[in-house]
Parts: structure tokens; sequence; C-alpha cells
């Protein structure tokens, strides 16, 4: 994954491995070659999983399967690996193998046929057709590591079965993109606020992330030097795609205002992508001689697939990155989002979610306008910004923290809905939405494990590749849906408060 550029997940790959041994003779392994393309074909081809997956030869040896694995952490391409006992494979061949990947790990547990043949059976087809007791040494030998991996289990044409690889594949990519992502600081975190604060390098030693800082005049000397001719083809983006406001218009009061708004867009992308920067952050406690916070800036690069935190909050910018590496190619978009007030009326309690300025359009169904408002924070002009109101359905809310001693991945499923009333005097993008089971069970419960108030919200994206991305990182995950009760959820987190302590060893 290109540092800036959100590529199409299909220019990546997952390797297939086949285990085997040389005991069965050439004709058992030609099957077994033939059988193992056949599947790696098929997943390749379905529309579930968005990489290549690519058919690498049987491997039959402790040399083999360490030079396979060598080669698939070596790879640009690979992003992960599927693992598969066609016949036995005595599982100590691979201890070397698995120890030296550093690539994600799927063990499929799956045979070629779907149907036992019951009238013709013989001992040919239970010498090729092994992997009932061929993956479980193998996984044996997974688990006696500590090898970090998912495992699905089911025929590799069952539609959900492709789901389940589809989803790791997603969170694979995400791994992959977080081990090139640099992100950009323009200024420091907002004073005095603990949840946006965070060990960065903890969180390169474990993500793979560099966070580096800048000056906001770094940003100045950037929006001095954008041309004007720049500033006048954003302008016309902006009066071809959005509902401009009338004082934004040719003309209007505020059009020097758009101008600028358009001016400090060229300058963050190009300072971005000159660098190779995929997330930035910024505050409007420091913005140097910047004459507006960025409004349209950051809610236009976050659409291209940017990702950002406000306030300086590099954990949130990094993981809107990551989520929108993941949904690539799924309908719905990703945001920044912060729980900012609530509707708690007794026919429905709802959380109404918004932020100053930085809501990504992607996450909209319907119109978007462009408007400028004065903003009582910030010291600074009136910032232009997109205005719109998120599309209903399921999604999903998810907050990175660092609790001192590891980071913590927090995720609630939620029912984005209408608006019980149009909200014409609130102008920024804006979602409204039921927390699961409850709100009451599901903010007690947010609270409790420390999560954070500017989250991510995805409408492309369940928990799965989440999960998924949280076990190839490491990471404490913790999931608020509709089966949580507080004192479960009191229980996991006194669980893995004496795990992560125990893990860390003395």
């Amino acid at each position: 994954m290109g540092a800036v550029e959100l590529k199409a997940l299909g220019e990546f790959e997952v390797w297939f491995l086949t285990g085997s041994q040389d005991l069965y003779g050439e004709e058992t392994l030609r099957q077994v070659t033939a059988n193992s393309e056949r599947i790696a074909a098929g997943l390749s081809e379905s529309a579930a999983i968005p990489v290549r997956v690519v058919s690498k030869p049987v491997v039959k040896s402790p040399e083999g399967i360490t030079a396979a694995c060598l080669e698939a952490t070596a790879s640009a391409e690979c992003v992960g690996v599927i693992a598969w006992m066609h016949t036995f494979s005595p599982a100590r061949m691979w201890i070397a193998g698995l120890q030296a990947l550093q690539k994600p790990l799927l063990h499929l547990h799956t045979q070629f046929n779907r149907d036992l043949p019951w009238g013709e059976i013989d001992m040919d087809f239970m010498n090729l057709n092994q992997a009932a007791h061929g993956d479980r040494e193998f996984g044996h030998v997974e688990t006696r590591l500590g090898i970090a991996r998912k495992t699905v289990a089911g025929h590799w044409q069952n539609p959900a079965v492709a789901d389940r690889i589809g989803s790791w594949a997603r969170a694979a990519c995400a791994w992959h993109e977080a081990h090139h992502l640099k992100v950009a600081r323009f200024g420091d975190n907002m004073r005095q606020v603990a949840v946006t604060e965070g060990d960065k390098v903890e969180a390169q030693i474990r993500l793979g992330v560099a966070i580096n800082g800048y000056s906001v005049s770094d940003l100045a000397d950037a929006v001095r030097a954008v041309p004007e001719a720049a500033v006048d083809g954003l302008i016309e983006t902006y009066e071809s795609s959005y509902d401009l406001a009338a004082s934004l218009r040719a003309n209007g009061a505020d059009r020097e205002a758009l101008r600028e708004a358009a001016r400090i867009e060229a300058a963050i992308r190009a300072f971005l992508t000159e660098g190779g920067f995929g997330a930035f952050t910024d505050t409007f406690e420091n913005l140097d001689v910047l004459r507006q916070l960025p409004g349209i800036a950051v809610q236009r690069l976050m659409a291209d697939g940017f990702g950002f935190g406000a306030e300086g909050d590099w954990k949130t910018a990094v993981m809107v990155r990551l989520l929108k590496v993941m949904a690539r190619g799924l309908p719905g978009g990703t945001s920044l989002m912060e729980d900012y007030t609530y509707h708690l009326g007794t026919e429905g309690e709802k959380v109404l979610g918004a932020h100053m300025l930085e809501v990504c359009p992607t996450i909209a169904d319907g119109k978007i306008s462009c408007e400028i408002h004065p903003l009582s924070i910030g010291g600074r002009s009136d910032p232009v910004r997109l205005v719109f109101t998120a599309g209903s359905g399921p999604a999903v809310v998810v907050a990175l923290m660092d609790m001192g001693d590891r980071f913590r991945l927090l995720a609630n499923e939620i029912d984005l809905v209408p608006p019980d009333k149009p909200m014409p005097r609130l102008p920024v993008g804006r979602a409204v939405w039921k927390p699961r089971p409850s709100f009451s069970t599901a903010t007690e419960a947010w609270l409790m494990a420390g999560g954070s108030h500017h989250t991510v919200l995805s409408r492309a994206i369940g928990i799965e590749p989440l999960a998924d991305f949280a076990e190839m990182a490491g990471l404490e995950f913790l999931v608020i849906d509709a089966e949580t009760t507080i004192p479960g959820f009191k229980k996991e987190l006194r669980w893995n408060q004496a795990y992560y302590h125990l893990a860390r060893g003395l």
C-alpha cells in the first residue's frame, strides 16, 4: 500500500501455501498441486475477497516451507499467507518457517471435495484427502508457537468461507498499510486533554506507523506557495460538486474565504503528497498565520482516503486511514466522528455525532452543501465546510486508546437513523444513531472501557475485519454489540487486565 494513494486492494496478493510430504508419491502430489491451484483460483475469483489469491508450489520439507515463508515476508505484493494441509504434513517441518513468517496468517481448514464419494471411497481417496487430521497437526504447532492467526473452517466454495477470508484479507491490507503509514502532525495535541495523547514510539513498534511533528509555519509556507491556478481549479470543483451558499458564489461576500479554503486544501494536499504522508492532524489551538481552521480541506482529503484526527489526535488519524483501507471498494463511507450530544427522549435515546468541521462526506447519502459559518473557538475567520446528514443503516464506531501498558481497540455496533426533525441551524456534517444493545448499556460500557470521544465511524465494514486486525497487531479488542451486558463486560475488562499484565512478563 503506497503511503499516500489509496490503492485498489486487487493490486495485492495473498499467497496460498499447501502442505504435504514426499511420503505419498508423485501421482498423489500432482493431484495435490492441481487441487490447490483450483482452490486458489476459485478464491481469487470470489467477489468477497478483494485481493489476488496466488497459488504457490506445494511445500513438502522444512527447507521448502522456510523458503516460502521468507519469500512471503520479503514480497512487497504479498500481504498475507493462507495455509492448508491437503494431506498430512508433519508440523515440525513448519516450525522454522512459521517463526520466520512476518506476514498475517490464515489457517484454512477445508478439503477439495465437498461430498464424500460414499460408494467409491477407498484408501487412495483417504491418502489424498487428509485435511481433517493434517490441519489438526498444523494447528497444534501453531498453538505451541503462539502464532497469531485466523482460523476458518468450511468448504472453500461456501460463500460464508469466502466472506471470512475476505474480511481477513482487508485487515491484512490495513496491516500492510500501517507499516508504510506516515502521519504529519501540524501543531501538538490540544492542551490538557488526556485521551488524545499516547506513546508514539510504542505505536511504531506495535503498528509500524511513523508519527512526525511539524510546525504550522511549515504548512503556512505551503499555503503561500499555492499558485492561483490551483485555487481556480479547486473553486471549479467546489462549484460543480456541491450546493454553494449564496455568499460563497461568484461575487458573493465570502468568495475570498472560499478561495482561502481552497488554498489551504491545495497546500495540505501538496505537503502530504510530497512528504509521503497518508494521515495528518491539526489543532485549533495552533493555527499560526492560517486565516481559518481547515474545514472543507480536511473533509475532501478524508474523502480521498487520507486519515485525519482533530486536536492532534494521531491515533484517530491512523485508524481513519486504516479503516478506509479495509473498506476500499465497499459502499458506505468512513469518517472521523465524535459523540457530541444526546437525545434522551422516552420514545428512543439517540446519539448525535458530529465535529466542529471535519466530518467526511463519504458517509452521506443525500445533498451536500458548502457553507460558511462562524466558529466560536480558534480565533480565526469563519471557516468553510461541507454540511450534510449521514445515511441510515448499520455501522460501527471504533476508537484506539493508549492504556499505558497496551493499546486498546474498542468498537460499538450502531444503527444510523434519520434525525427526528430537520436541523437547519446546525452547520456541520452530522450523524444520528442508536447504539447497540441500548443507549445505557453501550455508553456505560464505553465509559468503563476508557473509550475516547474521538472515533471512526464506518458504514462500510463490520466487526470481523477489526477483530482480525487486532489479532495481527496484538491489540486488546473489546466489542459492544447486541449481546453485551454490563456484568459480562466488567468481567471481560478484569480478565483482560490480568491477561495483559501476565503477558508482559517481568
